[in-house]
């Protein structure tokens, strides 16, 4: 028996829209969230390939700051242009812009210091996302909250616009990138069928995904390698009871392990190797910002650190996978987790 998978995102309405949309703008800017991941700029610059080739647009990836050393092997983003590091030339491409497209994020406040920018910004906008609750104006919002990540969103839409097959590795590599750390290797948020017909699709284009793995996931230094080893055997709290757990990252391990960003990444997924353990907290004290503490959330199966997260650490996300941030010292940051944890015991104490 044949399965035929049905992958259409878009309205036949918001398909000939989003058609006439491109064909119509020359100055064409993709954006993404702050502190970009895996999936923001997988996604981004998948779509940016999408773009020069289906339609011969030569499309600007802005993103708001810095992203891990790890990402920097990914096809064209040394084109990518940092609004930290060049705000007026930012400015004046989002001023000429004839098209925004906005992709995995979900509100203005992911894009930390673009907000006025893109705020003032004329030109209509797209959104591809995946996150809860979108607050984002947009003219075309294609958000998926069951959907594994936005690159999943990205080749979905690509897929039904029927671009796909004239598109090479340079857009599938990024998207299967963006799909993998989404879901931490297809280890969470990935049991959908959909999923597999996708990474099946990418694979025809001769993609590595060896190689991505080994790009994203054997890619650290040895100071970052001594630090997880130390932040694991030092700095982890396990309430074995509550079958939960939270580590520090304080600005003096980041001091002495010459920490540089994306060195810690995917480490909070760790203490969930622990037999009967459902939640993993990890907070990063900011090496710049003072009293500024960034909060990373896993759970495993029915548990949900979006909940936790939007009522203790002001933040939000997905079921399993979630972050905010805290305007404290590390001191009553975790004062605030232990009382987090220990507001869901009864939750968390069950088998």
């Amino acid at each position: 028996m044949q399965l035929i998978m049905e992958l259409n995102l878009l309205s036949a309405e918001q398909a000939e829209t989003l058609e006439r949309m491109i064909a119509a703008a020359e100055h064409i800017v993709i954006t993404t969230h702050s502190r970009p991941d895996g999936d923001a700029l997988g996604s981004s610059l998948g779509w940016a390939e999408y773009l020069r080739e289906r339609y011969g647009k030569t499309p600007t990836v802005i993103v708001p700051n810095g992203y891990p050393d790890f990402l920097q092997w990914l096809p064209m983003s040394d084109s990518i242009i940092r609004h930290d590091k060049h705000p007026q030339e930012v400015q004046q491409l989002l001023d000429n812009a004839q098209l925004v497209f906005c992709i995995d994020y979900n509100g203005l406040n992911r894009v930390e210091g673009m907000e006025e920018a893109l705020t003032q910004c004329k030109a209509p906008r797209v959104m591809f996302d995946h996150h809860l609750d979108p607050t984002l104006p947009a003219e075309i919002a294609v958000s998926h909250p069951d959907l594994s990540s936005a690159s999943e969103v990205v080749f979905r839409v690509v897929w039904q616009l029927g671009g796909y097959e004239q598109l090479t590795k340079k857009f599938a590599v990024p998207i299967y990138c963006g799909m993998m750390t989404d879901t931490g290797g297809f280890t969470f948020n990935s049991t959908r069928p959909e999923i597999y017909f996708i990474i099946c699709q990418l694979l025809t284009k001769r993609i590595d995904k060896d190689r991505i793995y080994r790009n994203v996931y054997n890619n650290y230094s040895q100071w970052a390698i001594r630090l997880r080893g130390y932040l694991m055997s030092q700095k982890l709290n396990v309430f074995d009871d509550l079958h939960a757990s939270y580590f520090t990252l304080t600005r003096q391990n980041i001091r002495d392990f010459h920490y540089v960003r994306g060195d810690a990444e995917g480490l909070v997924n760790v203490p969930l190797r622990i037999k009967g353990m459902k939640v993993s907290i990890s907070l990063r004290e900011d090496d710049r910002v003072d009293n500024k503490i960034w909060v990373s959330l896993r759970s495993v199966d029915d548990f949900s650190v979006e909940e936790m997260a939007k009522r203790f650490f002001n933040g939000g996300g997905h079921f399993n996978a979630s972050g905010g941030q805290l305007d404290c010292t590390m001191e009553e940051a975790e004062r605030i987790t232990r009382e987090a944890i220990h507001f869901y015991a009864d939750r968390l104490k069950g088998k």
